[in-house]
């Protein structure tokens, strides 16, 4: 059986930190969203995978260009016009061998677990959809059920239809290349909207129910997906341990890196390789600290994302917070988690327990606070013995 991951999408709702890389790229447990999506194929025995690219493609292609424990085939969606769309693509691919036989179609967006995914594979029906419950159904195409087969899928629905949404997780075979291409001809270009297709012409799609299925629609959902995977590491200290140092629970530290004298671990933690923490540092539960960085000493950092080139100057405090790649810090630099209210252009978002969401290449100087929910862009400088309270667009600079 193949696998078709579409991951030609850019995420602009997760913005700043998809304007330099696409979503699928997001580390989480320090490594890309997509690859949790393929180690979890793979898991679940399909070793022939075809991805779909598109925006930023070089940087999936970068990642992946040592892949050698799978076959893996890109393709490339120049345009995004829709999921349909970028399935076709695979057409050729899918095609080449046995017509008849099945494939699964998933979002490299969304993380899923092997047991979900060989669930689907070990059933005979098809087609078929994995689903999930799930509270915020606006959000989702709804799902409604008859005798375990989809009677209705209703795109982002304003009544609670229903508790299940669609994963976008789909078992098909060739012949949905035929009802893709017809919808396309009518102007439509969703796989949604193939589902649809599907049900007027009186096919039954069944239903399976995910175990653990998690997607990122907005920045601060990278946190909790981040809170979710990150207990899942293996245990490992590959680094250099100094004397005096108190590590607890499952805690991974990558090869060179350097835990020093007085630091404070409390797991599931991740440090990536080539790092240096501390001294007399602490990092507590769900946080994950990316290849290359740098945490200096007496600084604080809980159920944090700090991606790979980061340096945190001495005495800071991170709470809850996104920091992206090659962002630096200087001394007394402070993200404090609390309730914030953000707008979207659908929603406001009231949100309970929330830091900071930082893009890529910032520079902060000294002594600088920023409130809980506030979002600054990438590149972007702040002078010292600033109280950030307002959201910052990328290329600023505040003196």
């Amino acid at each position: 059986m193949k696998a078709v991951i579409l991951a030609a999408g850019e995420g602009k709702r997760l913005r700043p930190f998809t304007d330099t890389m696409p979503k699928v790229m997001l580390p989480i447990a320090n490594k890309p969203i997509l690859a949790h999506v393929i180690d979890a194929v793979k898991d679940a025995g399909i070793h022939d995978i075809i991805v779909i690219v598109g925006y930023k493609k070089e940087r999936i292609m970068e990642y992946f260009a040592d892949n050698t424990e799978s076959q893996l085939t890109l393709i490339e969606q120049s345009k995004q016009l829709g999921t349909a769309h970028a399935l076709l693509k695979a057409k050729e691919a899918i095609t080449k061998t046995k017509e008849d036989e099945s494939f699964l179609v998933l979002a490299g967006d969304n993380y899923i677990d092997s047991e979900s995914i060989a669930m689907m594979i070990s059933s005979p029906e098809t087609p078929s959809i994995l689903i999930k419950k799930h509270k915020q159904l606006s959000k989702y195409g709804a799902v409604t059920i008859k005798d375990e087969h989809v009677e209705q899928l209703i795109e982002k629905p304003k009544k609670e239809i229903s508790p299940f949404v669609s994963t976008g997780i789909y078992k098909f075979n060739a012949s949905i290349f035929s009802t893709i291409e017809q919808q396309i001809q009518e102007g439509s270009y969703t796989l949604s909207d193939t589902i649809q297709l599907l049900i007027k012409q009186g096919i039954k799609i069944r239903t399976f129910q995910a175990n653990l299925w998690l997607d990122a629609v907005y920045p601060w959902d990278l946190i909790e997906l981040n809170e979710t995977i990150i207990p899942s590491i293996p245990t490992m200290t590959n680094g250099i341990i100094e004397k005096n140092v108190t590590i607890k629970g499952p805690v991974f530290i990558g090869k060179n890196t350097r835990i020093s004298s007085g630091t404070y671990i409390i797991g599931p933690v991740i440090i990536g390789e080539n790092c240096e923490i501390g001294p007399y540092s602490c990092i507590f539960p769900s946080t994950s600290i990316g290849d290359n960085s740098i945490i200096k000493a007496f600084s604080y950092i809980e159920n944090s994302i700090l991606m790979e080139e980061t340096r945190i100057g001495p005495q800071s405090t991170i709470y809850h917070s996104i920091i992206s790649r090659g962002t630096t810090t200087g001394n007394h630099f402070s993200t404090f988690a609390g309730t914030a209210i953000i707008p979207t252009e659908t929603h406001i978002h009231h949100l309970q327990q929330i830091g900071a969401m930082i893009g890529e290449d910032c520079t902060f100087q000294n002594g600088i606070i920023i409130d809980p929910g506030i979002i600054i862009g990438g590149d972007c400088t702040i002078r010292s013995m600033k109280h950030i309270t307002k959201n910052i667009p990328s290329n600023t600079n505040v003196m």
